[in-house]
């Protein structure tokens, strides 16, 4: 990937930048992404560990006409796959080399959406009783997602929102309006509600991490109880209904995704990646 990005921007092969107030001009750009984006793409399936698993087969020219017909909206990423895939590992990248590319970037989870449950709590005695009582902790009406698709909304369209902010310490308390997200050129959105179905249709680019299951579960066990200070009995038990959960939940959007990427892939190699495509959507003459 190295070698592509050093011949993009050392290559006297290069266009003038069309006229994008002109039918003629969008349609070579259109033309000129969707080549180097399909270059892009048979290169990574050639390398031993690909990153892309796979593509949907209309992304490269839905995703390039949205470049150059919306150049001013906001770019809406949704990141979504199963707990321990590697989304928010996959988030921070994107959001590490966007950032050394000198671009606004927000990164905003779903997770902040959960529903406040802290009565429920309160009756059961803890989160774990709850769950152990048939509380779907990821089913879509466990999240606020009218809020989250408003507040997406208002994103998109340059506005700042207030979120809410849902406590990760057992509580279950959600506290309204709390976090600060600023609506900056680029927004990436992780966790398993961005690809619910009153929420997904917002996101200009729709990602699916998908990873081996043995390697989510040791990641996940591990960090329950190494991280999380949960029992071993207890991490198998939310590990358990997890597994039951993405299968239900989860695991069907990934045939809607527009590209489908493996969790264990090399991050180098992906900020690489990256970097190629920001430097093939900004190098002109």
């Amino acid at each position: 990937m190295q070698l592509l990005i050093g011949k993009e921007l050392n290559s006297n092969d290069k266009i003038y930048k069309p006229d994008l107030t002109s039918k003629s001009g969008r349609e070579l750009l259109a033309f000129y992404l969707q080549t180097k984006f399909r270059q892009i793409f048979l290169f990574d399936k050639k390398q031993p560990i690909p990153i892309i698993n796979s593509i949907n087969h209309d992304f490269i020219d839905k995703f390039s006409r949205r470049l150059i017909n919306k150049p001013t909206k906001r770019l809406l990423i949704g990141v979504t796959g199963e707990s321990a895939s590697g989304k928010s590992t996959i988030c921070h990248e994107i959001k590490n080399v966007i950032e050394q590319l000198s671009m606004p970037v927000t990164i905003l989870s779903t997770d902040n959406y959960f529903n406040d449950i802290s009565a429920l709590i309160n009756k059961y005695g803890s989160f774990d009783n709850l769950r152990d009582n048939g509380y779907d902790v990821d089913a879509p009406s466990s999240f606020q997602l009218d809020v989250l698709r408003s507040d997406l909304e208002d994103l998109s369209d340059g506005l700042d929102i207030k979120a809410p902010m849902y406590l990760p310490n057992g509580t279950g308390i959600s506290m309204p309006k709390t976090l600060d997200v600023h609506s900056q050129k680029i927004i990436v959105v992780e966790g398993i509600a961005t690809m619910y179905e009153s929420v997904k249709d917002v996101f200009d680019i729709k990602i699916y991490v998908e990873t081996e299951n043995e390697l989510r579960k040791r990641r996940f066990l591990n960090r329950a109880v190494e991280e999380r200070n949960q029992s071993e009995e207890n991490a198998q038990k939310h590990w358990n209904y997890i597994t039951e959960a993405g299968e239900k939940y989860v695991k069907p959007f990934r045939k809607e995704a527009d590209l489908v990427i493996n969790g264990n892939s090399d991050l180098k190699y992906f900020a690489q990646m990256l970097e190629y495509i920001y430097d093939i959507t900004n190098n002109f003459q």
